[in-house]
C-alpha cells in the first residue's frame, strides 16, 4: 500500500539521487515552487544528486534557460535530461531517415538545429513538408494553446497512408501551464495509433530517457543499487516508467490528478487515492501532497 507523507525529508534517507519531474512537482509552467525547491536544495546539501528528469520536447539546454528565466536556482539540481535529449539520439542516428515533417511550435526548433556534438559529423536532416517526408516528428501542437488533437485527423490520415513513423517526443497527454490545460505531443501520437499509424515514443515512461539519465547519474558519482527515488505527478509517465524501471517513487497528488483525492489538495484523502491508484493498476512506493 501506497505510504502518505508529508516531506521529502520523511523519506529520503535511504536514496543517493532523486530523478525529479518539473512540471506540477518543481513549477507549474508560469513559476516555481519555493517549498520544492528548498526540498532538492536540501537533498543536495546532504549530499544527495538531483537530476532533473523532463517531458520537455526539446534539447536540456533549452529547458535550463527556461529554468533560469522562472527563478529556479541551479544549485536546486546537478543534471537535467530531456525527452528532447533521448529524441535527437534517435533522429540523428537516422532510425526513421533524415526527411522530416516536424509537427510541432517553433519553440521546440532546437531539437534540429542544436546538434549534440556525437551526431555533429552525422548526415544532415533535412526539415520537408508532410508529403515528402520520410517520417514525422511530433514536439505538440503547432498552436498548443488553441488547437486539439482532432484538428489533425486529416494530416494524420495522409501520414497513416503513406506508412509514416512518428517520432513522439514528449508522451505527456496534457500538462498544466499555470491555471491552463494544454495538449502535448502524446495526445497527438496517441490519435495516431488509433486511427492505425506507428509511434515510438522517447520520454517517460519509455526506457531511452531513464537510459540517459542514468548515464548522467553514473558521471556525477552514480548511486547504490535501488537508491534512487524518482518523484513525479503523472501515474502514466512518473509513476508508471519508475516502476517499469524498478525504482521507488513519489507520487505528487496536486498535480495533474488532483481533483481524485478529495476537495483537500492539501490533504489527500488515503481512501480515495488507494481506490483510484488500483483502477490505475499503480503502486507508488510513496505519495505527498506537493514536493516539500
Amino acid at each position: 500500500m501506497t505510504r502518505i507523507v508529508t516531506a521529502l525529508a520523511d523519506i529520503s534517507q535511504p536514496y543517493d539521487a532523486l530523478f525529479c519531474d518539473l512540471w506540477g512537482c518543481l513549477h507549474n509552467g508560469v513559476e516555481p515552487f519555493p517549498a520544492a525547491v528548498a526540498a532538492l536544495r536540501q537533498f543536495r546539501a546532504d549530499g544527495g544528486r538531483v537530476i532533473l528528469l523532463t517531458n520537455a520536447p526539446r534539447p536540456s539546454r533549452y529547458v535550463i534557460a527556461a529554468l533560469d528565466r522562472m527563478g529556479v536556482p541551479r544549485d536546486a539540481w546537478d543534471a537535467v535530461v530531456s525527452s528532447g535529449d533521448a529524441t535527437q539520439d534517435a533522429l540523428f542516428s537516422g532510425a526513421v531517415g533524415r526527411r522530416i515533417w516536424h509537427l510541432g511550435p517553433d519553440k521546440d526548433d532546437g531539437i534540429f538545429t542544436d546538434v549534440p556534438p556525437q551526431w555533429a559529423n552525422a548526415p544532415a536532416i533535412e526539415r520537408v513538408a508532410l508529403a515528402e517526408a520520410e517520417a514525422i516528428l511530433c514536439t505538440g501542437p503547432f498552436d498548443e494553446l488553441n488547437e486539439m488533437p482532432d484538428d489533425y485527423r486529416a494530416r494524420f490520415l495522409l501520414a497513416k497512408t503513406r506508412g509514416l513513423t512518428m517520432l513522439c517526443a514528449n508522451p505527456d497527454i496534457v500538462v498544466d501551464m499555470g491555471e491552463r490545460r494544454i495538449w502535448c505531443a502524446g495526445a497527438l501520437a496517441e490519435l495516431y495509433e488509433q486511427m492505425g499509424g506507428k509511434a515510438l515514443y522517447f520520454g517517460k515512461p519509455h526506457p531511452p530517457i531513464y537510459d540517459m539519465a542514468m548515464r548522467q547519474l553514473a558521471a556525477l558519482g552514480g548511486a547504490g543499487e535501488g537508491r534512487v527515488l524518482a518523484i513525479g505527478d503523472g501515474i502514466g509517465t512518473d509513476v508508471a516508467g519508475a516502476a517499469g524501471e524498478g525504482m521507488d517513487v513519489l507520487f505528487i497528488t496536486s498535480g495533474l490528478s488532483a481533483a481524485e483525492f478529495g476537495p483537500d489538495v492539501e490533504q489527500p484523502d488515503a481512501a480515495l487515492l488507494d481506490a483510484w491508484l488500483a483502477r490505475q493498476m499503480q503502486a507508488p512506493t510513496y505519495a505527498a501532497a506537493r514536493l516539500r
